[in-house]
């Protein structure tokens, strides 16, 4: 079966922000032999190529994209389950990721739980080590398989090869090189969950942080607080027509958090540095919820999504990012970093 090909298309029909210029090309990809060739065809004529999975994690420029978009709609599942290693799973790139988590909790194989409800692809996952409420893709991945684009050849990267950090890998640090074609985790046996590491999370569940609950009862509860925060997808919701967290919560120096208010949250890091909240520092800066005008406003649930409230254009969405960050970096002193990738456009 050869990929599908299209000229002249709009891209925000793929994206969860909704906007977005057109693609000279847009080729979607069903399996790992074509997505390795569209990519490899491209390089080989020197076209730029964009990546696309669930959407959710992009910014695209109203003028769009000058080259091939590339979607990928690779599907494969292979677990090897035992009693000694846990469930050992496989999965193509373009494996939706809610849908495996679902899945996970149903069988009894646990970690995953605290990140349920998280839009996109299984691919997308390691780029920016994807975490929420404690738990992070990093804590329970193996190994990523992918195509080196510089010296046209597969590479493997066990979980310690892949220089994760916050919102951080290696494949991040250096953006298009790696495409990635599979993920293999490995989740134990278990119906309870993973400790709970969250405060918020675990003041939601009734229990003290550490504690292990039904796996089933964390998933339950991580999608009414996404949803409570416009953080899972609805069609029909404004409040989710973003890419989630706009900007990452900044690593500061113990200096700079000193100088930061007293009620300012503050996680100490391994390394002595400091997380602040980004959502708190916009917030105090002056934004509430559902600020800006027009058609591109905060989220009206959460402060740190950027919104379309149905006819934003991304320069709109632009406009309003830097004003915040504008607002913040005056305030506090403190720069944030956006956290989709913003393709054809820049803070």
């Amino acid at each position: 079966m050869s990929a599908a090909v299209l000229a002249d298309a709009a891209l925000a029909d793929h994206t969860t922000f909704r906007v977005g210029g057109p693609a000279d090309k847009l080729i979607t990809v069903d399996d790992e032999a074509e997505l390795i060739e569209a990519v490899r065809s491209c390089d080989a004529a020197g076209e730029p190529v964009l990546i696309i999975g669930g959407g959710s994690n992009l910014l695209i420029s109203d003028d769009g994209f000058a080259g091939t978009a590339v979607k990928i709609n690779t599907r494969g599942r292979d677990a090897d389950v035992s009693s000694c290693s846990g469930a050992v799973l496989t999965l193509a790139a373009g494996e939706p990721w809610d849908d495996l988590v679902a899945e996970c909790v149903q069988q009894g194989w646990s970690g995953l739980e605290p990140l349920s409800g998280i839009p996109g692809l299984v691919g997308a996952t390691p780029i920016q080590n994807v975490g929420a409420y404690g738990a992070e893709i990093s804590q329970t991945l193996a190994s990523v398989r992918t195509w080196d684009r510089e010296r046209g050849e597969p590479k493997t990267f066990a979980v310690a090869d892949c220089g994760f950090g916050y919102r951080w890998s290696r494949f991040k640090a250096e953006p298009g090189r790696y495409l990635i074609l599979s993920v293999t985790l490995q989740l134990p046996l278990a119906d309870l969950s993973a400790p709970i590491r969250y405060a918020q999370l675990a003041d939601t569940l009734g229990v003290e942080v550490g504690t292990r609950v039904p796996a089933a009862t964390v998933r339950d509860a991580v999608l009414a607080l996404r949803r409570s925060k416009g953080m899972v997808l609805d069609a029909d919701d404004h409040d989710t027509w973003s890419a989630g967290s706009f900007f990452t919560n900044p690593i500061i120096s113990a200096a700079d958090a000193e100088r930061l208010p007293s009620d300012a949250p503050r996680f100490d890091q391994p390394d002595g540095t400091i997380k602040t909240s980004a959502g708190w520092l916009i917030e105090h800066a002056g934004f509430s919820t559902g600020y800006g005008s027009g058609s591109a406003t905060l989220s009206g649930k959460h402060t740190l999504a950027l919104t379309n409230r149905g006819a934003a254009s991304a320069a709109d969405l632009i406009v309003l990012a830097r004003e915040i960050r504008a607002g913040v970096l005056a305030r506090y002193g403190i720069a944030l970093e956006p956290e989709p990738n913003l393709i054809n456009c820049a803070l």
